[in-house]
């Protein structure tokens, strides 16, 4: 059988409808093959316990592009965002530290840990913020390549342009950020170790690391990338979880003309003369297009799908030795009540409106990365709590909450030769553990739980090592580099393929623009 399109997409990941959409507004005919029964790939909801839903993956919004959002009609295809206004609480031994969103109540906050640091928070904040609003510039194009032609020179060109434009200082402060451990960057800051505890976490989200190796730090400017309705830095959720963004992106996909199939999983690539022709589905379908587009890890698309194709011998030990492993793992409880902190008796509720962090002190995270790397997982894990039926009362019955826990660190593979089918329950009553420490009704108020290891990750998503990035964002796995050296500009080796996925430029999270600035790439190649 053979089908005749102009681009094929493979997955339905929100990176591949983001890309599917574009190149369809400008009069391509495009089909998007997704292997799994329902589009959105790590960005979905779905019923984990009866009457309560939640986000099963990503579980925040930040990141997303408001170009995209824009530019792909999404609201009108019924994304509805809002914005968390509570700002982060952190939780420590037996107190707690409430980073709130009014610059003046989180300094008063600092200021019982450290009056020297409460004075110094709002310009770190600002000198963060200054630096990821240049980055941002250059997360919307095409990195260059090493040695590449006039277009990585133009690429170039305008990443300096982008850089320029920072201050003398800023572009210093950007230099050491690239370098620098966030542990490292943090102590030259402050002294607090509740403070320093808070935002080193933004160093590890997703990176399996000590909080004090070189280039952690960087990994804190790309948490800051985002904006929520115009407000840099916000953070938020969309109302029905994460899905609602994925079903957005599908409908104005397919009100474009998009063709997507789902249970389609692709088995390879077809090349002819060197360039792709198009795909054969692992029923043995054979459909044709001579541009496809992979919105799959690099690994998979490049070792598996065009099986080493167009490699030489250097790009060929490089996507051999890629590294991929974010150490983490997921959780969705369902919840009778909310959770009672006991450092928090006669608050109100207002703080479930935002991030609840365990994570006091950078020491912490640093234990935590050595009990993964030695024992298999943090014996005291590092959590992101957020309880988002608090703001979205269509995610769980009437006196009911669902919890979101993105946790750290958790290897993919275990010493001993353990698999993690074994041990999950053993590893998720450690993190309900370790929160009932703090709450001690939370335990008790579980009644219902979903648990992705790092195994399932992989499974599930087809994300080598269960990383939630599509590899690590580590200096030599960043911009020009990303994938690998040569093919950053999300041109693949063999002609007429292209990576639109997280493993490419700018990067893991729900943005959208590894899609979108592969098919600006695909558009102008035509």
């Amino acid at each position: 059988m053979s089908d005749q399109s102009d681009v094929i997409v493979i997955g339905a990941g929100h990176n591949g409808l983001v890309c599917a959409g574009y190149l369809a507004a400008a009069g391509l005919k495009v089909t998007v093959l997704e292997a799994r029964d329902r589009v959105g790939g790590a960005a979905i909801t779905e019923e984990f316990h009866p009457g309560f839903r939640n986000s099963v993956y990503s579980y925040s919004i930040s990141l997303l592009h408001p170009k995209v959002i824009a530019d792909l009609e999404l609201e009108k295809h019924g994304l509805e965002i809002m914005e968390r206004p509570a700002g982060t609480l952190s939780i420590l031994d037996g107190d707690h530290l409430q980073l709130s969103r009014d610059g003046k109540q989180a300094r008063a906050a600092v200021a019982r840990f450290s009056r020297r640091d409460a004075e110094r928070l709002e310009a770190f904040e600002n000198e963060i913020g200054s630096v990821a609003r240049a980055l941002r510039a250059l997360a919307m194009e095409a990195p260059p390549n090493f040695g590449g032609g006039w277009r990585d020179a133009l690429a170039l060109l305008k990443g300096g342009n982008a850089l320029r434009r920072l201050s003398s200082k800023h572009q210093m402060v950007l230099g050491e950020l690239m370098v620098r451990s966030i542990g490292d960057h943090l102590d030259a800051w402050f002294e607090g170790e509740a403070l320093k505890g808070v935002l080193g976490l933004e160093g590890v989200i997703g990176n399996f690391a000590d909080p004090y190796q070189p280039g952690t730090a960087y990994v804190l400017l790309h948490h800051a990338f985002g904006e929520v309705k115009g407000r840099e830095g916000a953070w938020g959720i969309a109302r029905g979880g994460m899905g609602a963004i994925t079903q957005a992106m599908a409908a104005s996909a397919r009100a474009r003309g998009v063709r997507i199939e789902l249970e389609a999983p692709v088995a390879r690539i077809l090349v002819e003369k060197d360039r792709a022709c198009g795909v054969v589905t692992e029923d043995g379908r054979e459909l044709r297009a001579p541009l496809v587009a992979a919105n799959v890890h690099p690994q998979v698309l490049l070792q598996r799908l065009l099986d080493g194709h167009g490699l030489d011998e250097d790009d060929q030990r490089r996507i051999d030795n890629y590294r991929s492993h974010s150490a983490t793992l997921r959780m969705n409880v369902a919840l009778s009540e909310l959770p009672r902190f006991t450092s928090l008796k006669g608050s109100d509720d207002s703080h479930f409106l935002g991030a609840i962090e365990f994570c006091p002190s950078l020491p912490y995270l640093q234990n935590a990365y050595r009990d993964a790397r030695d024992q298999g997982w943090s014996q005291r894990p590092v959590i992101s709590m957020q309880i988002p039926s608090t703001q979205d009362d269509s995610l769980a019955p009437a006196g009911g909450h669902v919890a979101s826990l993105f946790c750290q660190h958790f290897q993919r593979h275990l010493p001993d030769g353990r698999s993690w089918d074994e041990v999950r329950d053993e590893v998720a009553d450690l993190v309900i553990d370790t929160i009932d420490a703090q709450a001690p009704n939370f335990r008790a108020s579980v009644v219902g739980r979903q648990i992705k290891t790092p195994l399932d990750i992989e499974r599930d998503l087809n994300m080598v090592g269960g990383d939630i990035f599509h590899g690590a964002l580590h200096l030599d796995q960043f911009y020009c580099m990303r994938p690998i050296p040569g093919h950053a500009g999300y041109r693949m080796p063999t002609a007429g393929v292209y990576l639109c996925g997280s493993g490419a430029h700018p990067g893991g999270g729900v943005s959208g623009l590894p899609g979108y600035n592969a098919a600006q790439v695909i558009l102008r190649d035509r």
